[in-house]
């Protein structure tokens, strides 16, 4: 009787809540749809599209979730997963959202010419990191992050997260991202052109480190564009909130570059691959 009922509900709420409510399981409700003659087609994709979708924390939409099927041996296309994820209540995540400024550009220290030149190709020659500034809130006021990002991996490969802004904080991130890159050198390094990446003292920690340094020109975001876009991925998948405390802001968001963006999250510009493991792939290639 309860499999009956969610059968015949199925079409006004989801499968899943409404098996929840029964307190059955999924997997047996589709189990039972195939004792009864009344086989699912789709059954086992459901499943896995929940999985999938669950995995994400709930942000993939259709374009990432299509990618996931077929990566786990399902031939399905852009249509039917869209059908799907109507009949199973299942949206992703969607754009928008407002992000502070956090460029302060109107100083007179020197600023570097832009030597990226907007070469964001993951299939770029050109060794280069991003690095940029954001906003992130909480019931106990801002903190500040600051990430820097391979142009040829998208990983994150190094952040620093602060109850201010001091000249340090873009520093703390860069050096992060050095010592776990095992000490690369002649990379160019871009941002805009905040005080901070200005400053002497980070410049001179670049030039220690034999890094160019590159800036966009100034209040031109597509100069920056890939770390733009990062933040407003973190911004629309984790941190779309605000956090209750700093502390839970910060467990929240290493959880979510290390746990998940770097690691699992599919990335369009490297075919629907993770960042971890496009680098990966690459030191296969190199050896």
């Amino acid at each position: 009787m309860r499999y009956a009922f969610v059968a015949e509900e199925r079409a006004q709420f989801p499968v899943r809540l409404l098996c929840r409510v029964m307190g059955v399981s999924v997997s047996g409700f589709y189990d039972y749809q195939h004792r009864q003659g009344r086989p699912d087609p789709d059954a086992q994709i459901r499943i896995d599209l929940h999985k999938v979708y669950a995995a994400s924390r709930k942000t993939y939409g259709r374009p990432r979730l299509v990618e996931a099927l077929r990566q786990q041996a399902h031939a399905v296309g852009h249509k039917r997963v869209d059908r799907l994820m109507h009949e199973e209540h299942i949206q992703g995540r969607s754009k928008g959202g407002f992000r502070p400024c956090t460029t302060d550009s109107h100083h007179a220290l020197p600023v570097a010419s832009n030597l990226l030149g907007r070469q964001f190709s993951v299939q770029s020659s050109t060794p280069a990191w991003v690095s940029d500034i954001t906003y992130i809130a909480t019931k106990e006021g801002w903190l500040y992050l600051a990430v820097v990002l391979s142009i040829q991996t998208r990983q994150v490969l190094g952040y620093s997260l602060a109850d201010r802004m001091p000249d340090d904080l873009v520093e703390r991130a860069f050096m992060n991202a050095w010592n776990a890159c095992l000490g690369v050198y002649g990379v160019i390094f871009h941002s805009d052109q905040g005080r901070q990446y200005a400053s002497s003292r980070f410049r001179l920690a670049l030039a220690k480190k034999g890094f160019a340094q590159s800036m966009s020109r100034r209040g031109n975001c597509w100069d920056n564009v890939v770390a733009e876009s990062f933040f407003a991925t973190l911004k629309r998948e984790e941190a779309c909130a605000v956090y209750p405390t700093k502390k839970q802001a910060h467990l929240a968001i290493a959880s979510y570059i290390h746990g998940f963006y770097n690691s699992c999250r599919l990335h369009s510009a490297l075919g629907y691959r993770s960042p971890n493991e496009y680098a990966k792939g690459l030191r296969q290639l190199a050896l």
